[in-house]
């Protein structure tokens, strides 16, 4: 599923070589009648040049840069170039008559070329300068018929028919391309559990044990290896929160990688998906806020991190039960230059558009506040 509107440019490249050949045919057995038989052929003979060569452009390749969107912008001038020699090559009788315009039926395959390279409005677009251009011949010569109408009508709907087919398959795509590799890392996780579990987890439970029975520092040893073991076997129950197709993480599933002894996650269990760079940044202020209670509580100090989907919002608190911050301190610290604080967490928030508060006295511990507005988080 790497390329998956290969199928629509084969079928597009088919329709322009079936559609050259029958307006080539009818323009050659119909040379004598026109105003400008020279002219006329000119127009076949770039028609044919121009079909190789948006065929070369087109046809699938699986290395290299795809540049055939600029090739269909391109093919879209070119064919609103064929479609305006009408009136210098056809005859009066002809323009008056029902000879088709110079292009004919070929002159879609830009339209289509366009809405497979950019979907729903590259097909638009490409229908409707197709058909100003056909608009703009036909009143050369009279005014619009009904059948001038139609033929504008389905010009329309062809482009944005196949617009639509090619947002789903590049969707599609994106989706099993998110399932397969989201397949792959379960695989990988239930592997690396299967060789972890009797190895790795036990020693540090072991150690985790024997650091609580003999205490001092090897009880701190011991706590630092039981936070390690909760964080390991989340990461091989859970997985690090994936990148989707569309680059976007799932924020309940990150923070909860970051529960161990001392920390306790709670986010609901639906996926809380976000761009990955604003998961990153939250992940950014919560491990700034619980190594501020690391450091200034203790490394032991229980602290508590809450995840809530207000519908509009994001809100993600952080709470210990420390001694709490004086009043004036953050500011204080800010302005000696100290700005852990201010720059890793506030700034952060701020460049989200969000807003962080700080609730907190002495002896009543910290909690701090975030929120992130869904609509500019996913923006």
């Amino acid at each position: 599923m790497d390329r998956p509107l290969e199928p629509l440019w084969r079928g597009l490249l088919v329709y322009r070589v079936l559609t050259l050949v029958s307006t080539s045919v009818f323009v050659l057995v119909s040379l004598r009648e026109y105003a400008h038989p020279l002219g006329a052929g000119l127009v076949v003979a770039v028609m044919v040049v121009w079909t190789v060569v948006t065929g070369f452009a087109y046809f699938p390749r699986r290395d290299g840069p795809d540049r055939r969107g600029t090739v269909a912008a391109v093919d879209l001038v070119v064919t609103a170039g064929v479609m305006l020699t009408t009136p210098v090559v056809q005859s009066p009788a002809q323009l008056a008559g029902d000879t088709p315009l110079m292009g004919s039926i070929w002159t879609p395959g830009a339209a289509l070329a366009l809405a497979i390279a950019f979907g729903l409005r590259g097909g638009l677009v490409g229908a409707l300068v197709v058909a100003a251009a056909l608009v703009a011949v036909t009143l050369t010569s009279g005014p619009m018929t009904l059948v001038d109408l139609a033929d504008v009508q389905l010009l329309v709907l062809a482009g944005l028919t196949v617009g639509f087919c090619s947002g789903v398959l590049r969707r599609s795509a994106e989706r099993v391309r998110a399932a397969v590799a989201e397949q792959a890392a379960a695989t990988e996780r239930e592997r690396l559990a299967r060789s972890i579990h009797d190895g790795v987890l036990q020693v540090l439970a072991h150690v985790r044990r024997r650091g609580a029975e003999l205490g001092g520092g090897a009880g701190e040893l011991g706590t630092l290896a039981g936070e390690q073991e909760v964080a390991l076997r989340t990461l091989l129950t859970s997985g690090t929160a994936a990148v989707d197709g569309g680059g976007r993480r799932d924020l309940a599933a990150a923070l909860r990688t970051l529960a161990s002894t001392r920390v306790s996650v709670s986010a609901p269990a639906h996926p809380l998906d976000l761009p990955a760079r604003v998961v990153d940044d939250l992940l950014g202020v919560v491990g700034a806020a619980l190594a501020n209670t690391a450091v200034h509580v203790g490394v032991d100090a229980p602290a508590w991190v809450f995840v809530e989907d207000l519908g509009d919002e994001v809100e993600i608190s952080v709470r210990d039960e420390g001694p709490g911050i004086p009043d004036g301190r953050l500011a204080e610290a800010e302005a000696q230059g100290r700005l852990g604080v201010a720059a890793s967490m506030r700034g952060r928030v701020r460049d989200l558009g969000g807003t962080i508060a700080c609730d907190t006295a002495v002896d009543r511990g910290t909690e701090w506040i975030i929120r992130v507005p869904r609509e500019v988080a996913t923006a």
